[in-house]
């Protein structure tokens, strides 16, 4: 059982910058993919960037702004978000897949945090 905790969620202006947080408990980060989805008030939730071994992977509305990166001395994982936009306002969630697929698919990720919410103000 692994256990997932965001953190790092704020309210900031649009450009601003951010650091979340992917905490782990009950196993190590690095033997998988990290998945970071986002659900913005009256939407589904969509996929955001995940991380593997040795490849990060971005929505292309996130791409040059947001960047994955793994901390494994600290078992966590990081997602920078810079120049926000409004638009980036949703909870974001972590969420692991044991089989490392790097799949876009939701369904693919076993384990979740409870989320982190971000606010973009304009």
């Amino acid at each position: 059982q692994v256990n997932l905790v965001e953190s790092g969620g704020r309210v900031v202006q649009a450009g601003d910058s951010l650091t979340l947080t992917c905490d782990a408990n009950g196993d190590t980060l690095r033997r998988y993919s990290i998945g970071w989805f986002r659900q913005a008030p009256g939407k589904d939730r969509e996929f955001v960037a995940a991380i593997s071994w040795i490849t990060t992977v971005y929505e292309d509305s996130v791409k040059g702004r947001f960047t994955l990166s793994r901390d494994n001395d600290k078992n966590a994982v990081h997602l920078q978000m810079n120049n926000v936009i409004p638009e980036d306002t949703a909870v974001y969630y972590c969420a692991l897949d044991p089989l490392g697929s790097m799949t876009l698919d939701e369904y693919d990720y076993d384990y979740w945090g409870q989320g982190a919410q971000v606010t973009v103000s304009s």
